[in-house]
């Protein structure tokens, strides 16, 4: 047993995610190396001193660049606004150290492709977070999906919609800007769902045709002065899509839609049967098969339990489901095992480079009006 030491930046939502995750995978799985906290960054020292004693990290500064250049640090992982991505993850790479990032990888195809190469280059791990791939249900479906049981596919049908931005009185940040952001809902939740539809159906989305909307056009001013700013991005968008492997199917996200709260889904249809998933319902897949007599057919609902992927290391008896950091301890698991074993990552930043060419080829033809290739 060894130990690989992590230096995380961010520690809002998924940074205190990140951190759970990294505290309570030993005790999940049986790992080839420890994960050690060892340094947590903030925006000044005062802010870092007090998320590292709350998060339990060893050390803490409030400069970023010192973290990803510290010679204790093995893993630099990455929990800061898209904008900062980038930067980031260079200056890691370029001192040598794995990167583990949050998604979207980057703010377009071109920055990703740029962090993709250096990545590559310098011979360092990555792991970007599109955890929900990682909930065992979704895995289970994958089995289902590649064993032939549902047949041929014949159609993919996806969401993921929330409603964190429903309500206009919210101010106006940094998820509303172009220049932080990138893509609105279509880059921040609609990443997620264009992964788990390459995914889960082993087939390359190889055309889009898109629209998207911005539906609250301005938000209060978040410095309380009364005053309104423009929301750059989109509220919502919806694309059909052409696989490589002849399927056709659609994606749909939004961050405005009111009374979804993890609102991913995903229906798969096959030439024998076909699978509906709903993330809010996480621990349940949803499973028919054409066969057995007329008026017996039907979706039964298949219960996670310790059969199915990666449960059993939760819990020993069937139906008590799993939860949203389970899903980033299993994601730890998965970045340990890869860097000490060697063995590819999924989704690395070449992967996740893909969703950034599916999120701009859908902008494009929004803008354009017609279909264009990933």
């Amino acid at each position: 047993m060894t130990d690989l030491t992590f230096g995380l930046i961010g520690t809002g939502f998924m940074g205190k995610a990140h951190a759970i995750a990294l505290k309570a995978a030993p005790t999940v799985f049986s790992l080839p190396a420890l994960p050690v906290c060892e340094l947590l960054a903030e925006v000044d020292d005062e802010y870092a001193a007090c998320k590292a004693r709350e998060l339990g990290f060893d050390r803490s500064t409030g400069d970023w660049k010192s973290l990803v250049t510290d010679p204790h640090v093995d893993v630099v992982d990455i929990c800061a606004p898209n904008f900062l991505h980038k930067e980031m993850a260079l200056a890691a790479i370029a001192a040598g150290k794995h990167v583990y990032t949050e998604k979207p990888l980057a703010l377009c195809a071109a920055d990703a492709q740029m962090m993709v190469e250096a990545a590559e280059a310098a011979g360092v791990k990555t792991l970007v977070g599109f955890n929900y791939i990682r909930n065992s249900a979704t895995q289970l479906a994958r089995e289902i999906i590649a064993s032939g049981e549902l047949g041929e596919l014949i159609h993919f049908r996806g969401r993921h919609n929330e409603d964190y931005l429903a309500d206009p009185a919210k101010p106006l940040d940094w998820h509303s800007r172009r220049g932080t952001a990138g893509a609105g809902a279509l880059g921040d939740v609609g990443s997620h769902i264009l992964n788990m539809a390459e995914y889960l159906t082993g087939q390359r989305i190889q055309e889009v045709v898109g629209q998207l909307q911005t539906v609250i056009p301005t938000r209060p001013l978040a410095d309380g002065s009364g005053g309104l700013g423009e929301v750059e991005n989109d509220d919502q968008a919806q694309a059909l899509l052409r696989f490589d492997g002849g399927l056709i199917g659609n994606v749909e996200t939004s961050r405005v839609a009111t009374g979804r709260k993890m609102g991913l889904a995903y229906t798969v249809t096959g030439t024998k049967g076909s699978i509906v998933f709903d993330q809010e319902r996480m621990s349940e897949l949803q499973l028919y098969k054409c066969e057995g007599p007329e008026g017996r057919q039907g979706f039964r609902t298949l219960l996670m339990g310790p059969e199915h992927p990666d449960y059993a290391a939760f819990s020993p008896a069937p139906g008590h489901g799993l939860g949203y950091n389970d899903q980033k301890i299993i994601e730890i698991r998965d970045l340990i095992e890869g860097i000490v074993s060697g063995r590819p990552l999924y989704p690395d930043f070449r992967e996740a480079w893909r969703v950034n060419r599916m999120i701009d080829a859908i902008e494009a033809s929004h803008a354009q009006g017609r279909w264009v290739p990933v």
